[in-house]
């Protein structure tokens, strides 16, 4: 995988800095971020009422947002234009900007005050990422230098919610705050190629640190268990739209960008055809060739008399009816002479390992045969990413956020406690084990997995796809473990109000 399949977050977090620190956010007694909340919206339930289906309710907008006059820039859906719009375009509209957005924003002027004036940036950063969206699904990739150009509006918004949260550490919502400026550079999925859908979970699970410390903190007040979920929500609906979408990166459109950056295409009709070759006129007759050529030539040219001077192979001259001429004939070598040209293949190219805090991200990327890796003192808001790792060993102390194991072979990994969840994808033979608890386990595309579990940790959901070959390590009162495998094969039918799936009995379930 090419490095830019491991999502940098200390060079992205660094990428949005350099591009406006000059930039000043609102005084916290400014009520002008408030008013653009409750200005956005009629065009947010208007869009969400425009592409759902009458099964579909729109989100309902309060009193505040009906005289609405600040909109996103969705100009370019307008009838006459609906019909050139990417699909993935309207439905950006449609699930994201018009659905869970508005959702959140709405929740957001509920709580009022800095919650509401960081949700108006909030809504910034997401217009610029549909203004640039546009843009990308109608034109070609341009060059690096306009590419840059087109992310500015999108780096500038999340510098700035960033920045409100560096200026109020004593606010007693900084846990709010906190929640969706760590998150917030999912917005940076359109740099992330081959897999940006991953990259925005990884953001989401940062962010959820300070969204479940909402959810424990304000549990009595209400709004603010509704502010989180939506928040979470709205995450977690961009990573599926951009899975949909965007699988392994940013799909650019067809039409040249006017910018420059993009091959024109080629003129209708193409190039002239050459002209066509010399007449070449060979005379047989007065061809100069040696007299053996001639004479070869002259046998070749009698017919069908040219075999009658062939000698008869007798039982006595076969090989494989004479052990005599076997047992003093040479074989030749298979391949002969052209093993000789057959260039040696070329070997394997070899990453250095990796083991590095960037960030918030502890990265481990290309470790071999290493099995006393160790990962000390972690944080509850750090992350583990794993990549491209092989008969190797880790084990990491304390309680952190989340754990990502990418495209590994016969790695372990020991881990005390999680907050969010572990993660394996494109792995084969590995093994996980926890000492204290951890919510979820998600398995994808994963080839054999042992999963040993704790007494603290039996509630954990494990949630699996595409995948064989999976046990369960479960604790006993004896001290030892019982194995229990999860099913891959199953059965479905089709019952009085749709389909009815069971796993079968032959997996041992």
């Amino acid at each position: 995988m090419s490095q830019n399949s491991t999502p940098d977050y200390g060079r992205l977090r660094t990428f949005w800095q350099a591009k406006t620190d000059s930039n000043e956010v609102a005084p916290q007694g400014d009520s002008a971020s408030v008013n653009g909340v409750r200005k956005t919206t009629s065009k947010l339930s208007t869009l969400a009422s425009k592409y759902s289906s009458p099964a579909t309710t729109p989100v309902q907008s309060n009193n505040s947002f009906k005289n609405s006059t600040e909109k996103f820039d969705t100009s370019d859906t307008d009838s006459t234009n609906m019909a050139d719009l990417a699909p993935s375009l309207l439905e950006f509209d449609q699930d994201i900007v018009g659905g869970n957005l508005a959702e959140f924003l709405q929740h957001a002027q509920g709580l009022g005050g800095e919650i509401a004036e960081h949700a108006a940036l909030i809504r910034k950063a997401f217009g610029a990422q549909r203004n640039f969206l546009a843009v990308a699904t109608r034109y070609a990739k341009p060059n690096d230098a306009e590419f840059q150009k087109l992310l500015t509006d999108t780096a500038n918004a999340i510098n700035e919610i960033q920045q409100f949260r560096e200026k109020r550490r004593a606010s007693p919502v900084f846990n709010h705050l906190s929640g969706v400026s760590e998150s917030i550079p999912a917005l940076a999925w359109v740099t992330i190629a081959p897999t940006p859908a991953p990259y925005i979970k990884e953001m989401n699970d940062a962010g959820q640190f300070y969204t479940n410390r909402v959810l424990k903190d304000f549990k009595d007040k209400p709004g603010h268990a509704e502010w989180a979920r939506s928040w979470v929500a709205l995450l977690t609906n961009l990573q599926t739209h951009v899975r949909k979408h965007h699988t392994t990166g940013l799909v650019w459109g067809k039409q040249p960008y006017a910018g420059g950056g993009a091959v024109p295409p080629p003129p209708a009709g193409g190039p002239p055809p050459p002209p066509p070759p010399p007449a070449f006129d060979l005379d047989l007759d007065n061809l100069n060739v040696s007299d053996d050529r001639a004479a070869l030539f002259q046998e070749l040219n009698r017919g069908e008399n040219v075999t009658k001077g062939l000698k008869k192979v007798t039982s006595e001259m076969q090989t494989h009816k004479n052990p005599n001429l076997r047992a003093g004939g040479v074989v030749p070598e298979k391949g002969g002479a052209s093993a000789n040209h057959t260039s040696a293949p070329k070997a394997p190219t070899v990453k250095p390992p990796k083991l590095i805090l960037e960030g918030k991200k502890w990265v481990v990327e290309h470790q071999i045969g290493q099995k006393e890796l160790k990962i000390e003192n972690v944080e509850m808001n750090q992350v583990v990413y794993m990549f491209g790792c092989k008969n190797s060993t880790i084990q990491i102390k304390g309680k952190l956020n989340s754990i990502v194991v990418d495209s590994c072979i016969k790695t372990a990994v020991v881990f005390d406690s999680l907050v969010a969840s572990v993660e394996f994808v494109n792995c084969r033979d590995c093994q996980t084990q926890v000492m204290g608890t951890v919510p979820t386990i998600t398995i994808d595309k994963v080839d054999g997995l042992q999963m040993f579990l704790s007494k603290d940790s039996l509630q954990v959901e494990i949630v699996s796809a595409k995948s064989s070959a999976l046990n369960v390590m479960v604790p006993q009162a004896s001290g030892d473990y019982a194995e229990w495998p999860i099913p891959e094969q199953f059965k479905t039918t089709i019952g009085p109000k749709g389909l009815v799936t069971i796993s079968t009995e032959s997996v041992g379930v």
